[in-house]
């Protein structure tokens, strides 16, 4: 979290919000998209300590064995040596079929990658992306048959018609909380179900999913159907989760690269490498993290390497709090290194969080969410307090306003390098943004008494300049694939 005077506008260097990363001097920016720098190590913390992104190797070495040949006299001769070299042969055999068919039953359970689902009835591996796009993929259509969605700030439930290609309220007619945790499983939550209510139909929609009662099949989706009215004038929303709710009153005003607590910011976690804190991140489930894809390149790719810390907001505490090893990392698939565009990745930890005031999570943006131009958002991390500073020992937390896309892509700014998936925050004349160490944190926005994450710190020019807010990964553009990931690793 940065608070500089923001007096030169200056080039400056691009940086990726990297814990413990220095600021180097480089050429003036070119028109183009920000560059991908190595990681080093910040001067001022101890030599033993590996590099950011250590230089660990991906694949096992293979050191040669030499083999000393046995003599003519050491030989299988007797009887007792002949026994016992049939024994050991017999074992290795063994032991060779036993690690082919852990392997094969392996290969077998995990026939699809992280990025895909399987279809139920032939075991086709199909993209995630794939799944409720309007075609079906599947040779029985179980990809368009469950696709389901929460809408707007109210969480309002739509299901996908695969008839009419597109998204209907479901009417709160006989509905029930069987059928809203049956669709909040097909979202991605395997064991989470808050609360369902019929709220008044302000969408002015004319088609409604409805409840058939008649039907024999117990199954949600088979029972819905199209109707053009519905009785209650009410529709069903939909709460998977409580999230988005924290254990103090909202501020009106939070002062830039102050220090924050865990009961304002109980969403946020502190991602380590190797005892060093090298990204933010935000709670969305017990088991999921979001974070930004630019934290996970190679070959921080592997979740071995990550730790999750939450409900602590002093680095010096840390390892005296519970840790959370990360048990699969997906990023983006369509995630740019050099444009920084898609910067969003996920986490699934091996082991839930407990929620408690400390720890508890954001809540997504459902499509349909209206933000005003220049929405007051809130960032908070344990990056860099100045540009060229070493990572905070304590968590921080500013309030940033969100800058028009048009605004920030001006060429005295960015000059078009802002895409749709990205969003910038904070202000034109410098003075508060993030900085290294923030990266993969969240940016966070206050409506409908509820708190949304709307971003993820993602890059910038310098910390704090004049005409180069921090840029962040549009999260309200990714809440589909998420919710995809989360039903293909639940």
């Amino acid at each position: 979290m940065a608070l500089n005077s923001g007096s030169s506008p200056g080039i400056g260097p691009y940086y990726e919000n990297h814990g413990y990363q220095p600021e180097h001097a480089y050429p003036q920016r070119p028109p183009v998209a920000p560059n991908v720098y190595q990681v080093y190590p910040a001067q001022d913390y101890p030599s033993s300590v590996p590099q950011y992104a250590p230089r660990v190797t991906t694949h096992t070495s293979t050191t040669s064995v030499i083999h000393r040949q046995p003599k003519s006299g050491e030989q299988c001769t007797s009887k007792t040596k002949k026994a016992l070299c049939v024994t050991l042969t017999l074992g290795l055999v063994l032991a060779g079929a036993a690690v082919a068919a852990g392997l094969l039953w392996k290969f077998l359970e995990d026939k699809c990658s992280e990025s895909e689902m399987e279809c139920s009835s032939s075991g086709k591996c199909i993209s995630s992306s794939l799944w409720c796009d309007g075609i079906s993929q599947c040779p029985n259509g179980e990809d368009e048959n469950r696709c389901v969605r929460l809408y707007g700030p109210s969480f309002i439930l739509q299901v996908f018609s695969s008839q009419r290609k597109s998204w209907h309220p479901v009417c709160q007619d006989d509905w029930n909380e069987n059928y809203g945790r049956a669709a909040c499983k097909d979202m991605g939550y395997k064991d989470s179900f808050y609360f369902s209510q019929g709220i008044p139909d302000n969408s002015g929609a004319t088609s409604f999913m409805k409840l058939n009662l008649s039907a024999a099949n117990i199954d949600l989706y088979k029972k819905l159907y199209h109707s053009d009215t519905c009785s209650s004038r009410m529709v069903v929303s939909l709460r998977c989760i409580e999230c988005g709710v924290r254990s103090v009153t909202r501020q009106s005003r939070i002062v830039g690269g102050s220090s924050a607590s865990l009961t304002e910011w109980p969403w946020q976690v502190s991602l380590h490498v190797q005892g060093v804190h090298v990204c933010g991140g935000s709670i969305i489930t017990p088991e999921w993290i979001v974070t930004a894809a630019h934290c996970v390149e190679e070959p921080l790719n592997s979740p071995r390497y990550w730790t999750a810390f939450a409900g602590i907001s002093r680095q010096s505490l840390m390892f005296y709090g519970k840790r959370h090893q990360v048990e699969k990392v997906i990023s983006h698939p369509n995630y740019d290194s050099k444009t920084k565009n898609n910067d969003i990745a996920l986490m699934k930890l091996q082991t839930p969080l407990s929620f408690n005031d400390v720890v508890k999570p954001v809540c997504l943006p459902n499509p349909g969410m209206m933000l005003d131009p220049d929405q007051e958002c809130w960032i908070s991390g344990w990056g860099a307090t100045y540009e060229k500073g070493s990572t905070s020992d304590v968590l921080n937390a500013a309030m940033v306003p969100l800058i028009e896309l048009s605004k920030c892509n001006n060429k005295y700014v960015y000059n078009n390098l802002i895409t749709p998936a990205m969003i910038c925050a904070g202000y034109i004349q410098g003075t508060i943004d993030s900085c290294q160490g923030d990266s993969g944190g969240p940016l966070v926005t206050w409506k409908n008494s509820i708190w949304w994450l709307i971003g993820d710190t993602s890059w910038g020019s310098g910390c704090a300049k004049a005409y180069r807010p921090g840029v962040y990964g549009n999260v309200t553009v990714f809440t589909d694939w998420i919710y995809g990931q989360m039903r293909a690793n639940s």
